[in-house]
């Protein structure tokens, strides 16, 4: 057996890989109720059969992957790989970046595991693109070789956050006043949902109670119009932002939408201006309206991703 692993900000899945390739045993854990990555992993192995005792693993952590060190911004945990694989007992440990696992699962996506969104046609051997709103937003890229594929990962969410209407600038003002810097990730994440809220009120000239990100959609579902209008303003942020994307590394073979967030809100995605406003680029609509677009459905695919890592 193997063990992989996608720790995100808020929420990490775990599971067993046999040496079928079979994804088994899959559990999802709350972060919050653990102190770090070592503790959550022991949780989770602690309640397999000694016989299932994994001496590979592979991990993927929401966190820039630059050396021994890691270190996940969004939720304050750091280890050290070396030190992990050994209380681990493993042979083997292989540390990635979650968009990269998530990149890596993207040529194995049947038709019932995403959704798509527009037209546009894939073509083949050329880079597909993932980007996902989640705690943080994650950004990679999938990118064909001569005997194969290879993810590039980077912090794309990081970029600064492009406005195309004089609203959206005005809103990213009011951001970039409060945080100094407007990045993509600032507004497509589950606290820039409610910071995109937030700024709206504050232009509506309205005072904002605390609130979280399940609620500004639930709002946004029951009919409230200045949910309604955060919403809108997001999935139009994001396909802007990912046209972006889709032009700086040429994914004629597909942009595919990941994360916590996007999946939740489907239909709302789907007659959003998230495809208008991807394709929108001037002279370059042609070659982006080329490009399809999916919501990716399947709960567990930087998994898949890490099991295509260890050759299963």
């Amino acid at each position: 057996m193997d063990l992989i692993a996608d720790i995100g900000a808020t929420n990490s899945r775990c599971a067993l890989l046999d040496d079928k390739g079979r994804i088994l045993s899959a559990e999802v854990f709350q972060n919050e109720l653990f102190s770090g990555v070592e503790a959550l992993l022991h949780a989770y192995l602690d309640h397999r059969r000694a016989s299932d005792r994994p001496r590979r693993a592979a991990l993927a952590v929401a966190a820039p992957i630059l050396g021994d060190d890691v270190d996940m911004v969004n939720i304050g945990w750091r280890f050290s790989q070396a030190r992990l694989k050994e209380s681990l007992g493993l042979h083997r440990l292989t540390v990635v970046n979650d968009f990269a696992a998530l990149a890596w699962a993207l040529p194995g996506l049947d038709l019932e595991d995403r959704m798509q969104i527009g037209s546009g046609a894939p073509m083949t051997r050329m880079p597909l693109a993932a980007i996902g709103p989640g705690t943080g937003l994650g950004v990679a890229c999938l990118a064909p070789t001569m005997d194969g594929w290879t993810a590039l990962s980077g912090e794309g969410g990081h970029v600064t956050l492009a406005a195309a209407t004089s609203e959206e600038a005005t809103v990213i003002e009011v951001i970039r006043d409060e945080t100094g810097h407007c990045s993509a990730e600032r507004v497509l994440s589950g606290p820039g949902i409610v910071r995109l809220y937030i700024a709206l009120a504050k232009l509506a000239g309205r005072d904002v109670v605390e609130i979280k990100p399940a609620d500004v959609t639930a709002l946004a579902q029951r009919g409230e119009p200045l949910a309604g209008k955060t919403l809108a303003m997001f999935f139009s942020l994001l396909g802007t932002t990912a046209g972006n994307l889709a032009l700086t590394v040429g994914a004629r073979g597909g942009v595919f939408i990941g994360g916590g967030i996007v999946p939740r809100v489907l239909d709302a995605c789907a007659k959003s201006g998230f495809r208008d406003r991807f394709t929108a680029k001037g002279r370059y609509r042609d070659y982006l309206e080329g490009i399809p677009t999916y919501v990716i459905t399947d709960p567990l695919p930087a998994l898949r991703g890490l099991r295509t890592l260890l050759g299963r």
